[in-house]
């Protein structure tokens, strides 16, 4: 469904090249949950708009269900960490979830069902004709997520979504991804910083290095297919990958130490 094979992305300052990416390799299967962990200043976010279209890579290859990506493909969405920022505050929830199907020229009552589908998946549908700015946070990135899987994507991309709600509500929407993720089967892959949350909800995790990035790790979760904030957050296994991911990416951070000493 997505591969990505030898992706490097290299930077260009005022004081030379700045290598962000080095050598990323690896694919995900349709219908497959993966998230991406790393340390700080690994190259995730990069990473991602690449994947997206929205960043030319310096070298390798993209592939969306065989078509190499060289910009925005329309089988793909993306939801990012400022969902204040991406939604418009002068039109309803409604217009919002509508605008990319209305800029990719889906009829007015074919775009009316679809977001009236999406608001409805993610336990909107009161908020229709609310503005984002009378909506908390979570409900704003619940939006989001709608017009995300409104116009159906093969394959949904999210940068760290719900790092900036509270724990209640990032455990509320974590468990609203996977209900949307088993009913659609969309391919999702998941950037975040928060461990925990990489557990619990991925199939595989892939740790990356520090930057330079390459793929450190790529860990299969093997926890029960039904997920649940409790019961599985207490299972033995679960605290044994949590630590295995944790330890690969404070040796990540070691090794870039270590070679910042050998460099200086």
């Amino acid at each position: 469904m997505l591969s990505i094979q030898g992706l490097k992305k290299v930077y260009s300052t005022g004081s030379g090249d700045v290598e962000a990416v080095r050598d990323l390799t690896f694919e995900l299967v349709q219908g497959e949950f993966v998230c991406i962990v790393g340390p700080s200043g690994a190259g995730k976010t990069t990473l991602l708009r690449c994947i997206a279209g929205l960043l030319d890579a310096t070298a390798g290859t993209i592939t969306l269900a065989g078509e190499t990506v060289t910009g925005p493909p329309r089988g793909m969405a993306v939801v990012f960490q400022e969902y204040g920022r991406s939604l418009f505050a002068w039109m309803t929830v409604r217009e919002n979830v509508e605008l990319p199907l209305k800029a990719q020229g889906v009829a007015k009552a074919e775009r009316k069902r679809l977001a009236a589908e999406a608001l409805e998946a993610v336990s909107l549908s009161h908020a229709t004709d609310s503005y984002p700015w009378q909506l908390s946070g979570g409900m704003q990135q619940r939006v989001a997520i709608a017009r995300a899987i409104a116009f159906q994507p093969k394959v949904l991309l999210m940068d760290e979504p719900f790092a900036a709600v509270d724990a209640q509500t990032r455990a509320e929407l974590e468990d609203l991804l996977l209900d949307i993720w088993k009913r659609m089967g969309v391919t999702v892959l998941f950037v975040t910083h928060d461990i925990d949350e990489s557990v619990y909800l991925g199939e595989r995790v892939l740790i990356l290095s520090h930057s330079p990035t390459v793929v450190q790790e790529d860990l299969k979760i093997d926890l029960p297919d039904e997920r649940d904030q409790l019961t599985t957050r207490s299972l033995t296994r679960f605290a044994q990958l949590r630590g295995h991911v944790y330890e690969q990416i404070q040796r990540a951070k070691k090794n870039h130490a270590h070679d910042d000493d050998t460099q200086s």
